[in-house]
Order: C-alpha cells, then sequence, then structure tokens
C-alpha cells in the first residue's frame, strides 16, 4: 500500500491518501485509525451499480468498527449532479439526525464524490467527508483536493465549494470492474496530467497507456498502482500550493494548470446535457483543441502537438464529436467558470510539461473556430479507421 499526505498551506490541515489493492475491506479500521474522525454514525453515499459491486464489504468493514452504517444512493450520470439531488441528500442527512461529528463516505466515481462533498460541506456547514474513488479519473483527479459541486443547465461545476477529505482511500482492484469508456476516460485526464506536468511523468503515462492497450490486466499491476500515486502526488502538490485556485495567480504552479483540456470539454458537455460524453472523454477533446491553438499561437512545436494526438489516440476510442455545431461550442464557453472581466482564461502549452495560462484576448473567433473544427475531428477519424482495420 501507497500513501501520500496534502498538508494545506503550512497549516494543521492534510489530506491522508492511501492507495492499494482492496483496501475497502480495511475502511473502517482507518477510519478508527484516524486520530481527527470520530463518528459514530456514517453515510455510505453511492449508486446503484457501484454499491451492488462493493457496498456490502464496506458496510460490514464500519460495522465491524461499531459504527452504524446508512446508505443513501443516487442515480448514475453527470445530469444528477442537480440540486434536486443534493437537496435530497442533505435532507436525508437531516432527517436520519446526523451530526457535526459523524460521517459521509462517498463510493463511486466523480459524480458521487462531487455530490457528496458538497453536501458534506453544506450540512450543519460542514462534516467530515470520506472520498473512496472507484474510477481511474476519480482515484487520479476528483477526489484529490478538495473542489466539490453540481451543475446548472448552462455549465459545468457551477456550484460548489472547496471541502478537503481529510481521508481518501483508493482501491485499485476497483478498475477491474469499470466499464471500457470509464477507463479511456480515466486515461484521459491521465494524459492531461502528465501534459502540465513533466515530461518524466507524460514518457511513463505513455508507456503505461501501451501496456494497458496490450493487456487490459496492466490496471492491476504495480506498476499502474505506482503511475495512480504519480498522479495524486503531482496534483497533490499544486493543490498544497494554491489550494483555492487564486484569481490572481496565472503562472506555471497556479492550481488553474489542472485545468487543461477542460474549457473545450465543459463547453461539450453543457451543450449536450451530459448525455453523450463522459467527463474524461470531453477532456480527450478538450486537449485536442487546446493543443491546435498551442501551435497556432507560435506556442507549441508540430512535435509537441503530434505527440499530444497519439496520447490521445491511445487512451481508446471517443464518442464522435464533429457533427456538433462550433458556434453553439463557442456560445458555451463563454458561462466558463473560470473566466475574468469576461475573458476566458485558456490552459495552453509551450511544450509538454511546460503549461501557459493565456487570455481569451489572444485567440480571435476564427482562430478557435478552426482549432474547435480541427481538433474535434481527430478522435472521430482514428474510432474510423479502428473500424476498418
Amino acid at each position: 500500500m501507497k500513501r501520500l499526505q496534502i498538508s494545506l498551506n503550512g497549516r494543521k490541515r492534510f489530506s491522508d491518501i492511501k492507495i492499494g489493492p482492496g483496501i475497502r475491506r480495511d475502511t473502517g479500521r482507518f477510519i478508527a485509525d484516524s486520530k481527527i474522525l470520530t463518528p459514530r454514525r456514517v453515510l455510505l453515499l453511492s449508486n446503484k451499480r457501484v454499491a451492488r459491486l462493493y457496498g456490502a464489504e464496506v458496510k460490514a468493514s464500519l460495522k465491524t468498527e461499531g459504527l452504524k452504517v446508512f446508505e443513501w444512493l443516487m442515480p448514475e450520470g453527470e445530469r444528477y449532479k442537480s440540486f434536486r439531488e443534493l437537496e435530497r441528500a442533505v435532507s436525508f442527512l437531516g432527517k436520519e439526525g446526523f451530526e457535526r461529528n459523524d460521517l459521509v463516505v462517498a463510493l463511486g466515481g466523480g459524480v458521487v464524490g462531487d455530490l457528496a462533498g458538497f453536501a458534506s460541506s453544506i450540512y450543519l456547514r460542514g462534516i467530515p467527508l470520506v472520498q473512496m474513488p472507484t474510477t481511474l479519473l476519480s482515484q487520479i483527479d476528483s477526489s484529490v483536493g478538495g473542489k466539490t459541486g453540481i451543475n446548472l443547465p448552462f455549465g459545468k461545476n457551477m456550484v460548489g465549494s472547496f471541502y478537503q477529505p481529510p481521508l481518501v482511500l483508493i482501491d485499485t482492484e476497483t478498475l477491474a470492474t469499470l466499464p471500457r469508456r470509464e477507463l479511456v476516460a480515466g486515461c484521459c485526464e491521465m494524459v492531461k496530467q502528465s501534459l502540465v506536468a513533466n515530461r518524466r511523468l507524460f514518457n511513463s503515462t505513455i508507456k503505461s497507456l501501451k501496456q494497458l492497450k496490450d493487456d487490459p490486466g496492466f490496471v492491476r499491476s504495480s506498476e499502474f498502482e505506482s503511475l495512480i500515486a504519480a498522479n495524486c502526488s503531482f496534483k497533490g502538490a499544486i493543490v498544497a500550493n494554491d489550494e483555492r485556485e487564486s484569481m490572481r495567480r496565472i503562472d506555471a504552479k497556479s492550481r488553474k494548470i489542472l485545468n487543461f483540456g477542460h474549457t473545450t470539454a465543459h463547453a461539450l458537455e453543457s451543450i449536450t446535457s451530459y448525455r453523450v460524453f463522459r467527463h474524461g472523454e470531453a477532456v480527450g477533446y478538450g486537449m485536442l483543441v487546446a493543443g491546435e491553438l498551442s501551435k497556432n499561437l507560435g506556442m507549441l512545436g508540430s512535435a509537441g502537438l503530434e505527440s499530444l494526438r497519439a496520447a490521445v489516440q491511445l487512451c481508446g476510442p471517443l464518442p464522435r464529436a464533429d457533427t456538433l455545431d462550433i458556434n453553439k461550442i463557442i456560445g458555451a464557453l463563454q458561462h466558463d467558470k473560470k473566466s475574468v472581466a469576461g475573458q476566458i482564461n485558456w490552459v495552453l502549452l509551450d511544450d509538454i510539461g511546460s503549461p501557459r495560462i493565456v487570455s481569451g484576448k489572444t485567440i480571435n473567433r476564427k482562430l478557435l473556430q478552426q482549432a474547435l473544427r480541427i481538433g474535434l475531428q481527430q478522435s472521430g477519424r482514428q474510432k474510423d479507421k479502428a473500424s476498418n482495420e
């Protein structure tokens, strides 16, 4: 088992991250061993599919430590990160009499983690949270760093909070039951991390993606576990230095760099009502568009762009996006939550491992339309090619 700890701005707050196969069966012990978690009751917040796979083991582990366990299951899908489901979750906590020292355990992917985290942050002005991510994307990204939120009809994660979980339990065994699309989505997010991190993490990611392509069982290997840990470590270092994503910071260590590929991704998800793309799939397209912009602005060289494209292709096929209305996408971009003074802050690349935050003032509509047109065609071509082989 690997262990990481994120210390937050030198204060006496931290997130303890444990990574290993089968650790869900020791959930109760990890909570009991914690110095700051002292619950009497635990709400296991999940969805039906994940609860059916892992819920019984987690509940048994919690009950072994004498904890009273409740279960609340939300519908599955990004569109259920909504005010309606949030209200249902906090109402359940209130109805069952949860107190401020009790605990919410989020067992599932990013949707479960985001909604559970937000509910935990606002119920009684905050009760403790444990994240137990079960998808690759949530294990390397959304469970780490404390961002929580729900969507609005015109934009993703427009309402939310920063709320750090004192404990994150990453059970790598859960990756073996992931649907193919969820694994592709997670691999895209992994590529994103590596592109803004450094050449070493990028090369390790490419090597692992090639091994995963040849052997799906590679997700259960110690090498893949180490790659997950490396991703968590990189993101943890960024978060520790810029926990709340300061609006004033535009340097290469700002938390904003983690939004690489997300500006276009959120627009794609929004205009399709969160029904077409997994989040990571949309990020895959977002990276292709950001790569085109980077090259056309004279930042990223041709070799770097080809490396980016090849990395996204290694992740696997994405749903087609070249039939979407580019003008609708551009319209949705205006609701990006990272906008400042009406301008979008784009995260682009000077090179692999060298992100730069660029004001939207430097990107005219024609340049953006061109980048969207080319970027959104890439994976569609790759998918057609794969189907003909």
